[in-house]
């Protein structure tokens, strides 16, 4: 045993020094990533509490900034704030802060799913039908829990254009769902045998 450590003395040191460099590595990186996010979220609290009309372009500017650092949490709720007191009225802006968010950060799933909802949502009352089917293509085609709510968003787009038989086909569509959300099935129910039963 001896004879092993004497003559691989500077491989073990090489390995130990590697190894040590490794740990002290990952849990800098640790500590960086978890007082970035500690940052993220001191920005958005204080942005948010301290926004008034009189700061609104560095509200605007700090949510902005916490949206392009694509954090999973905050920024989405950067940019659902921006939209809900309308602080931006480009709405191309919006739509580029909306791909950030479902292309280029790292969601959950269904937290991902939630956001093209949204930004169907967001774009239902100007959007053309293919612009709007576009959006909300990944989840009629999925099996995610927002399924419904799209095929239902769908439903009543094609219904205020007084297109009934594509509306039809669509509130069908929720219907004969086994995942359907139940508020929006029963919703879809009553509208079909109120307003488009035959």
């Amino acid at each position: 045993v001896r004879n092993f450590f004497v003559k691989n003395k500077s491989k073990i040191v090489a390995t130990s020094l590697a190894l040590i460099i490794i740990l002290i590595g990952a849990y800098s990186f640790d500590k960086y990533k978890t007082n970035q996010k500690i940052e993220i979220s001191n920005k958005f609290n204080s942005t948010t509490l301290m926004h008034s009309d009189k700061n609104k372009e560095n509200t605007i500017k700090n949510l902005v900034e916490i949206i392009n650092e694509k954090d999973p949490a905050y920024s989405p709720l950067s940019l659902y704030f921006i939209i809900d007191k309308q602080l931006i009225s480009d709405r191309a802006k919006i739509n580029e802060y909306f791909d950030i968010l479902i292309e280029n950060t790292s969601l959950d799933k269904e937290i991902n799913n939630l956001v093209i909802y949204k930004k169907a949502l967001f774009n239902a009352d100007q959007a053309q039908e293919s612009d709007l089917l576009n959006i909300l293509n990944p989840l009629i085609n999925s099996e995610s829990v927002w399924r419904s709510h799209a095929l239902y968003l769908m439903a009543e787009f094609f219904y205020s254009k007084d297109q009934k038989q594509k509306s039809k086909e669509f509130f069908n569509q929720i219907i004969s769902l086994e995942n359907a959300n139940s508020d929006i099935k029963l919703q879809a129910e009553k509208r079909l045998s109120r307003d488009l039963s035959d």
